[in-house]
């Protein structure tokens, strides 16, 4: 079985990661020197390394309890889970445009969160540690936001409350290899994050 249309398949979009690329003739330079803007910069790639290691200390203990470690031992089954990266296109282009790329991250924490009911569903007693990465992700999702329309950038407001239906796993498997690749997508989405942030910061 397939996670159904509407369920995370859509919610994630159909842009599956790509490697990174050097970002040349990026936008913005004239903000190089702004020390709010930098300040903003250095604290949130610190706050954007620490949920890569919550979301690194959950994937380990989906190995840890379901023996689901290697990505590519559980690429057949991602298949039929169907289950793809949230999009950060404009955030690795040679085009990058904050305006775009802060979006993109914006949108993409908001899919995460919703997507995190499913890990907390798969490890209750880890419930703490999702709720503190959700409330994480909420904050950096609000400060990208406060420091857009600082900068006169168009924001888009999300709700508060994820109201995006959870995926429909067939099997208890398929839950935990889905778990396994929500963590796994989310990890090289916040790397992809961290490294748009940090090219900013060294502009």
């Amino acid at each position: 079985a397939t996670v159904p249309t509407g369920g995370l398949a859509l919610l994630l979009g159909v842009l599956l990661w790509a490697p990174w690329r050097a970002l040349h003739g990026a936008p913005l330079t004239e903000l190089s020197g702004d020390q709010d803007f930098q300040l903003f910069l250095q604290r949130n790639l610190e706050f954007t390394r620490k949920i890569h290691g919550d979301v690194a200390a959950l994937q380990r203990v989906v190995c840890d309890i379901f023996q689901l470690c290697k990505e590519d031992e559980l690429l057949l089954v991602r298949q039929e889970l169907d289950i793809a990266q949230a999009p950060l296109g404009q955030c690795h282009k040679r085009t990058f445009q904050a305006e775009t790329c802060f979006s993109q991250i914006r949108a993409g924490l908001h899919i995460y969160h919703g997507s995190l009911a499913a890990i907390q569903d798969l490890l209750p007693g880890h419930a703490g540690l999702v709720e503190t990465l959700q409330l994480d992700m909420a904050n950096l999702s609000s400060n990208i936001q406060q420091q857009m329309e600082d900068l006169g950038l168009a924001t888009v407001t999300y709700p508060t409350e994820n109201q995006d239906p959870l995926p429909a796993f067939s099997s208890r498997f398929h839950h935990q290899v889905g778990g396994f690749f929500i963590l796994a997508n989310f990890q090289q989405f916040l790397e992809t994050a961290y490294r748009a942030l940090r090219h900013l910061a060294n502009l």
